[in-house]
């Protein structure tokens, strides 16, 4: 038996109109995964920033070891008052760019005779982060992702060196 032609014609209209767009569930289910690999690659991202912007306090300290260790070549002597005398420049970085603020602190029996570097994280991701160097080439990590440590190395990623 047969359905007649304006019957047939209703069925066609009604799967049809039934089987476009995109049901609430289906929606809901492309949000959460959106969501999920967001909150995955949101803090690696992050991380990645960070690490791109510690290697300034790393060639800024040791650049400026070895202006203190030609300063020291030249007078015996790291300062009398300050690092080099003020001839040794500290931050060769803009002040509005700059990550890392740089310091120099004398000690030894003289006042002079040894020398610690310092790089103070200012600001973005670098905040929470010091490193330090000293006439003996000793790296160390005081402060790492805002956590105080005492690490003789200089510490990128992980807490260990």
């Amino acid at each position: 038996m047969a359905l007649p032609a304006s019957a047939l014609a209703s069925v066609r209209r009604t799967c049809s109109s039934g089987t476009r767009g995109f049901t609430l569930i289906e929606v809901m289910v492309v949000v959460a995964i959106i969501g999920i690999l967001a909150a995955i690659g949101m803090p690696a991202y992050s991380d990645y920033i960070r690490r791109s912007e510690l290697p300034e306090a790393f060639s800024t300290l040791a650049s400026q070891r070895v202006a203190m260790e030609q300063y020291y070549q030249d007078n015996r002597q790291y300062g009398t008052n300050t690092c080099g005398e003020g001839k040794i420049k500290f931050s060769d970085q803009p002040a509005t760019g700059a990550k890392f603020s740089y310091a120099c602190k004398l000690s030894g029996n003289n006042g002079n005779q040894a020398y610690t570097l310092t790089a103070t994280g200012t600001s973005g991701h670098t905040k929470g982060h010091d490193y330090t160097l000293n006439e003996a080439g000793e790296q160390g990590t005081t402060q790492f992702k805002g956590a105080v440590t005492s690490k003789a190395c200089w510490l990128k990623r992980g807490t260990e060196c």
